[in-house]
């Protein structure tokens, strides 16, 4: 009899308890399916982990495509450091922010006739102007901002600034045009607050090419014209009417003077105020913001033609700003000009009128409400409430004993001036 104790059971053999041996194993087809529990367990392991490496894969991918996207557009914005170190050196003499989360944007348009696309426009004579400018309020809690136009043709206090051969100029009465040919952002920074008293926190410079191409990346804003456009200097011809204006179209009608309306600048800025409202309103009723598919080609538009402070010359800094943007209604975004009238000794310049240049000024240093409305006001005629031409007194530098910087002057009731709001853009 052999002894079987010390062997391994298997088919053949019963275990050492007796256990009748199991039958031969049977397969199905397919060289190596099983029908055991254990089979089926390493099959589902072995799916599943090549699930979750193929998931894996493509959250890298995705993650990859985000970081490339993220990049570009972080890398389009161009950062004024020059600028920023400029401001930096006179410090000392920039007005003291008065509202804690006020923020005020200078929102700069530049006339060069450098870069893509912009020859046509004009010769380049080595120099440029802000063709157009705007002082952007944005009130605390933002439920409201106020977009207030400054003339280039109004004659202000210039102070002396650098230049970009390294020399300064003069400090000196021009018009305000001149800030940025002589020394760039920072000297038309230093002009606003010199003439605002107000504390620029952030500043964008845009040329003709990117306000073309952002117009081109919300499919066009749509205006009502009450009489046919032909100017050959702004390249723009169209009949009276309703019209989607892409991006060139766009860029003739709100540079457009002579042709358009009574042919002043006063005029030309009202047509810009309504044009950037309706930029506005397409903005906000198309859900851009909230869209990604339709954010994009906003987003890289505006960061490829951007150039701004270090502060904001990231995709973080900008998103920051819009988010807080995107809630205010349309009829609490307001545009309007700055009080202004022909210059007493240059009918081709302007002044500011006061006192209401000087209330709307005080206004936006305290965050106090204002109104608009697209008649004259009410009350006294513009012309009327400026007081009689006063040279010395224009550059009178003795100090008032009066405190209009207090925080705590909040003038009452709140004014009104004329201008319009992005919520009455539509056309009639």
């Amino acid at each position: 009899m052999s002894d079987t104790a010390g062997m391994p059971a298997g088919p053949d053999r019963p275990d050492p308890d007796g256990t009748p041996p199991e039958p031969p194993a049977t397969y199905g087809p397919g060289a190596g399916s099983s029908p055991t529990g254990a089979g089926i367990a390493r099959r589902r392991r072995r799916w599943l982990r090549w699930t979750a490496m193929g998931a894996a894969g493509l959250v890298l991918v995705a993650g990859g495509a985000g970081w490339a996207v993220y990049n570009k557009l972080d890398g389009n914005i161009t950062e004024d450091t020059d600028a920023a170190a400029e401001l930096a050196r006179y410090e000392k003499e920039r007005p003291t922010p008065l509202v804690h989360d006020a923020q005020n944007i200078l929102l700069i348009g530049s006339d060069t006739r450098s870069g893509r696309g912009n020859k046509k426009y004009g010769r380049d004579k080595g120099t440029e102007r802000s063709d157009t400018t705007i002082l952007l309020h944005l009130a605390a809690d933002r439920q409201s901002a106020t977009a207030v136009s400054i003339p280039r043709d109004v004659m202000v206090d210039i102070p002396s600034c650098r230049k970009s051969d390294g020399s300064r100029t003069r400090a000196q009465f021009a018009q305000f045009n001149w800030a940025f040919q002589f020394g760039g952002t920072a000297c038309t920074i230093r002009t606003v607050e010199k003439m605002t008293k107000i504390r620029v926190d952030h500043h964008m410079v845009v040329d003709f090419a990117g306000f073309k191409d952002m117009v081109n990346a919300v499919d066009g804003v749509q205006v009502c014209l009450k009489a046919p456009i032909n100017d050959s200097d702004a390249h723009l011809k169209l009949p009276a009417g309703r019209h989607t204006l892409n991006g060139e179209q766009a860029l003739g009608y709100v540079r457009a003077r002579k042709s358009i309306g009574n042919g002043s600048d006063t005029d030309r800025m009202d047509r810009q105020q309504q044009f950037l409202a309706a930029l506005v309103n397409k903005v906000q009723s198309n859900d851009v913001l909230l869209n990604p598919a339709k954010l994009y080609p906003v987003l890289d538009a505006a960061t490829s033609s951007l150039t701004t402070d270090p502060a904001l010359a990231s995709l973080r800094g900008l998103y920051e700003l819009v988010r807080g943007m995107r809630n205010i209604p349309t009829e609490q975004v307001q545009f309007l000009t700055v009080p202004r009238r022909s210059y007493v000794y240059d009918a081709n310049r302007d002044e500011l009128v006061e006192p209401a240049a000087e209330e709307l000024f005080t206004r936006l240093r305290t965050d106090a409400p204002l109104q608009v409305t697209r008649k004259e006001p009410e009350t006294a005629p513009v012309d009327e409430q400026a007081e009689e031409y006063d040279d010395s007194a224009d550059h009178d530098d003795s100090e008032s004993d009066e405190k209009p910087d207090d925080p705590s002057h909040t003038p009452s009731p709140a004014p009104t001036f004329r201008g319009n709001t992005a919520a009455g853009t539509t056309c009639e």
